[in-house]
């Protein structure tokens, strides 16, 4: 239980970074990066369970930086006031975010 705590706030705090330095995504605070990475967690957890885990970013693949762009993108309908995300955003986003998570992975091992 510890480790998903810490997971989820690292996550928070990576999409917050990636919001400052990014153009294209904006999020509401740090409750607002919080909530947003629940989201994300939840529907990549979804994708990869309903088509596999070729389609996860962790994959490394051109499949899966796409499906994490879009996992991002669509995000920002579920939890409108706290994520605005353009699709070049979500582009960068799940491009710096595979970077830092390559550095500084937030997986649970």
């Amino acid at each position: 239980m510890f480790q998903a705590i810490v997971r989820f706030i690292v996550s928070a705090l990576v999409l917050l970074l990636v919001s400052y330095f990014v153009p294209g995504i904006k999020v509401a605070g740090f409750w607002g990066a919080l909530a947003a990475a629940a989201v994300i967690a939840l529907m990549g957890y979804l994708i990869e369970r309903l088509m596999g885990e070729s389609v996860s970013p962790r994959s490394r693949g051109i499949v899966g930086f796409v499906i994490a762009a879009l996992v991002i993108y669509l995000a920002q309908y579920l939890i409108p006031s706290m994520l605005s995300v353009s699709v070049i955003g979500a582009l960068l986003a799940a491009f710096v975010i595979g970077i830092i998570d390559a550095f500084v992975p937030t997986t649970i091992r």
